[in-house]
């Protein structure tokens, strides 16, 4: 539980944004908590497949797949923020284990 709290703040960041997901994993380099590696691996995962989708519907433009882009990212994003809000490590649906596996340079 004290580690949980202890990585809060910077499982909080790591969803505003991908500089904060930057941020958050530059500030649990050390010390290393495992609730905030965590939330920053489920945050930088979500930033990164908004950010590569969005790059893919730039070239190719419809309208009904930017709602679908927006809607999808919020919902997990609004998934995520809450679990970390409330000292919960619950993994985003369909993507979070994908995130723990890939992003395990994350320390």
């Amino acid at each position: 539980m004290t580690d949980t709290k202890a990585g809060k703040t910077t499982a909080v960041i790591a969803y505003l944004t991908i500089v904060g997901a930057l941020i958050a994993i530059s500030m649990n380099s050390d010390p290393k908590h495992k609730f905030a590696r965590f939330h920053t691996r489920q945050a930088f995962g979500l930033h990164l497949i908004f950010l590569g989708c969005a790059l893919f519907l730039s070239q190719w433009y419809n309208d009904y797949a930017w709602y679908g882009l927006y809607t999808f990212y919020i919902v997990l994003w609004v998934y995520g923020f809450v679990g970390a809000l409330s000292n919960k490590e619950q993994e985003v649906p369909i993507l979070g284990s994908y995130f723990q596996k890939w992003f395990t340079f994350i320390p």
